[in-house]
């Protein structure tokens, strides 16, 4: 049986470290220290909150701070899914809950084409960061061919209503889209009474 409240302590916890700073830098090193606790355990995402969509990735929202400050996503990657290259433009970061995930980073060139410069790949327990104007452009998938990845992201905004765009890393064009979100529910951080019935 899971139990949602790492989530819960998780979002209590940065949402005070939110408050008490102004600064990216120490924002997103508190923050990457908290996610790295929360994904260093895999008993507490839902069920439905881990399934895959065979036809692309899907992305469900945990949790968005009520004035959109930011927000907590899954991101469920079936065998080989992949994401075309895009932008954020918001802060980030990923925490890896299960699988493996491959990360290629792109540069653009004066002339508005994209070049990849490096691929790294996040495992179970590890935490990346985005910042926009530093890493923001990049291609993500899952490693794995064979089984799903799962990945929890905290994003400096309500990242499913950001007007982001995605990229021809060959022509340069963009293509402006908002993501939304693969599920209209999310998790009842709130409910402490069957908790406290299973105990």
């Amino acid at each position: 049986m899971t139990t949602i409240s790492p989530l819960r302590d998780f979002i209590v916890e940065f949402t005070k470290i939110h408050d008490s700073t102004r600064d990216l830098q120490t924002l997103q090193a508190k923050g990457a220290s908290l996610l790295n606790t929360l994904v260093s355990r895999d008993d507490w995402l839902p069920e439905e909150f881990a399934r895959p969509n065979p036809e692309r990735y899907s992305q469900y929202l945990l949790h968005c701070d009520p004035l959109e400050r930011f927000s907590v996503v899954s991101f469920v990657w079936g065998p080989g899914q992949k994401t075309p290259l895009h932008d954020h433009r918001v802060w980030g970061l990923i925490g890896m809950l299960r699988g493996r995930e491959s990360e290629t980073q792109f540069e653009r060139d004066a002339d508005g084409h994209f070049r990849a410069t490096e691929t790294t790949f996040l495992e179970p327990g590890e935490v990346a960061a985005l910042t926009p104007g530093v890493n923001d452009y990049h291609q993500v998938a899952n490693a794995f061919e064979d089984r799903i990845s799962i990945s929890i992201h905290v994003y400096g905004a309500n990242i499913g209503g950001v007007a982001r765009a995605t990229y021809d890393p060959e022509t340069g064009k963009e293509k402006s889209f908002i993501s939304g979100y693969s599920s209209e529910e999310i998790p009842n951080l709130w409910d402490r009474s069957r908790e406290r019935h299973a105990a």
